[in-house]
């Protein structure tokens, strides 16, 4: 639980990063150095574990290369896109979908339906984000506006759900940090041929401090921290349990934006808050009673 909760903090940060960089760093590039950074630190962490499950990794190359195609390819490239005409605060709203994602494939792909106790915390989780996003009136939800933008997140969301369904399904026996390394050598050529298109098209990234400290964050706590915290927790709790986390986003979106944005700290940002933590207390009771 703890890492499930570390992994969504971690992403909190990267949906304020793919804000603020809109307009800097073009969407697939961002993703691609992400990546390939990500993929430089690891490897030499790895590189002897994968030769030693090699004919493993061969065995179940078609699940590595869909998990890699739905993860690393898809979804985050999908929020960096996404990032360019919409808001942080609809990203993070549109990605509330995940649970909902995540219970309709693990009832077509693995027929397993959700606990009692994980519907009520889903329910009060609901109820604590519904806070947040409303700021304590009502009537803030009926100003929300969407855009291509939250469309894409829609699709981003389904290909996360699915990834995280998939992943339940097939647990490859492998390390977790062998798993990861897999992924992104299977994930980053699939990126490419895009990193190239859009190369041709917006120029090469400038070397900046702020497109710097923006691959390096998402490299690190995104992409290794929270990959590694979130497939376990899919691995222990099941994908519809795990999804429920996301709902911690919008939660520490806005403490974030408290502490790194002057933003000021409201009552709704308290009670949402501790709403959706007791929330998805609630869910993962029945686990953590085992």
């Amino acid at each position: 639980m703890a890492g499930l909760v570390l992994g969504t903090l971690a992403w909190s940060g990267n949906a304020l990063i793919a804000r603020a960089s809109a307009g800097i760093l073009p969407p697939v590039g961002l993703s691609f150095w992400r990546w390939t950074t990500a993929l430089a630190l690891l490897l030499p962490f790895t590189a002897l574990g994968l030769w030693r499950h090699r004919q493993v990794l061969l065995q179940h190359r078609w699940q590595v290369l869909v998990l890699a195609a739905l993860s690393i390819s898809t979804y985050n490239t999908l929020l960096y896109l996404a990032a360019q005409s919409t808001t942080a605060i609809n990203i993070t709203l549109v990605n509330t979908g995940l649970p909902v994602a995540a219970f309709i494939w693990s009832l077509i792909i693995l027929r397993e339906w959700p606990t009692r106790s994980t519907l009520l915390g889903a329910m009060l989780s609901f109820a604590g984000l519904l806070l947040i996003l409303m700021r304590g009136e009502p009537q803030t939800v009926l100003a929300l506006e969407f855009n291509p933008g939250d469309l894409i997140m829609v699709i981003a969301v389904l290909a996360w759900g699915l990834y995280s369904v998939l992943l339940r399904r097939w647990m490859l026996p492998v390390p977790g940090l062998v798993q990861l390394a897999a992924m992104l050598l299977c994930g980053i050529p699939l990126l490419f041929p895009f990193y190239l298109w859009e190369l041709s098209h917006t120029g090469p990234i400038a070397l900046t401090l702020h497109a710097a400290g923006a691959i390096a964050y998402t490299a690190v706590m995104a992409s290794l921290v929270a990959y590694l915290a979130w497939n376990n927790g899919v691995k222990v709790l099941g994908p519809g349990t795990a999804s429920l986390f996301s709902y911690l986003m919008p939660v520490f979106t806005a403490l974030l934006g408290v502490l790194l944005l002057g933003e000021v700290l409201h009552w709704y940002h308290l009670v949402g808050g501790m709403l959706t933590f007791l929330g998805l207390l609630l869910a993962t009771w029945e686990t953590r009673k085992r």
